[in-house]
């Protein structure tokens, strides 16, 4: 099964990081879509397929957390995982989080906790995944 994910964070040299460790990790990937808030994020996953959303918590227009709201608000859209990568800490964060029913990773990160939190939070397994991805163990923090 391949992955269509959706990347929203308003920075795009951080969109284009996880592009990049995404494209290295030797998972089965289908589309990598890109919104640069949480309401550009609603309206692509209106138009389209998406298995999975990673997505920062402070953007402009729309946070992440509004953006899950309204994600787990829709029947339709209420399935679909999703992967907190972000800079912020905190209980209160945390809290909304694991209410929301979505997964985190704390910015920085290496490819291989990436990887491995999607696995998780998919359910994609290592036998779907490559079991020679091209990264080895290190050197990458993102």
């Amino acid at each position: 099964m391949a992955l269509n994910i959706l990347i929203v964070d308003d920075s795009a040299v951080m969109r284009a990081m996880i592009v990049k460790t995404l494209q290295i990790s030797g998972l089965p990937l289908g589309e990598l879509l890109q919104a640069a808030n949480g309401q550009e994020g609603l309206e692509i996953i209106s138009k389209n397929w998406i298995d999975l959303v990673l997505a920062d918590i402070n953007m402009p227009e729309m946070n992440g957390i509004q953006m899950i709201e309204r994600i787990r608000e829709d029947s339709n859209t209420a399935h679909i995982p999703v992967l907190i990568v972000s800079s912020s800490s905190g209980q209160a964060l945390s809290d909304a989080v694991q209410r929301l029913g979505a997964g985190f990773i704390h910015k920085p990160f290496t490819p291989e906790q990436l990887r491995n939190q999607i696995i998780q939070i998919t359910g994609v397994s290592d036998e779907q995944a490559y079991t020679n991805s091209s990264f080895s163990g290190g050197g990458f923090d993102f």
